[in-house]
This record gives structure tokens, sequence and C-alpha cells, in this order.
């Protein structure tokens, strides 16, 4: 099982990360963030490209909602994958696998998406 969530805090101006799963080195793959741009989560068949890109997205100041449109819409296998995105004013996004094993779960406060699979 794997855990992970995005978020910002809009007093400090700060985004963090955080992932816990069973699998050994999680925090090479799950976990993207950038100072003044944003923060992103990509598990479940994780996507490696996921990070970079959206990353880049967010430098130019895309939204949170634009950036996960952007990055599935061309991924042939985004019902596999789950991806949660907070954007330089505080925005979040989950984008959810339809297809993740034993059914994922996604949660979206303010500022924090939030994913689950096992």
């Amino acid at each position: 099982m794997t855990f992970s969530i995005v978020g910002f805090d809009p007093d400090t101006g700060s985004w963090g990360i955080a992932v816990a799963s069973k699998f050994l080195a999680v925090g090479s793959v799950v976990p993207w963030g950038r100072a003044g741009a944003g923060a992103i989560a990509t598990q479940a068949m994780a996507n490696l490209s996921y990070g970079p890109d959206g990353l880049g997205l967010l430098a130019e100041r895309f939204t949170a909602e634009q950036v996960v449109d952007v990055l599935t819409r061309a991924d042939g296998e985004r019902d596999h994958r789950q991806l949660g995105v907070v954007d330089a004013t505080g925005g979040g996004r989950p984008g959810r696998a339809r297809r993740a094993s034993n059914g994922p779960a996604a949660r979206r406060g303010t500022a924090t998406p939030s994913k689950a699979t096992s």
C-alpha cells in the first residue's frame, strides 16, 4: 500500500510532499517539488515524466487542474495512475486512477490532494 499527500501552507508559501509505502526507495519516484512552482506526487504505476514535466508546467504558472489535464491527456495508461498537484497559489487537484490495484482512494481538501492505493 502507498499513501501520499501534497500540500501548501498559505501562511509561509511553502509546499510539502509526504509518501509512505511498502515499496523500497519510493521517495525516488513519487514526490516532486520546486520552490516557487509547486509540488506533485505520482503513484500507482507512476509515470516518471509526470514529475519533471509537471514541475515545468507549474513553473510556467499553469494551474494544478491544467497540469493534471495536460499530463494525463496523452497518457494511454492514465487510468492506472494517480497524481496529486498543488500549484503556486495553493490550488490543488488530485488525478485518480480508475484501475489502480484494490481500488484507489483520493481526497481533496484545501490545497491538499492525497491518494492511497494498495
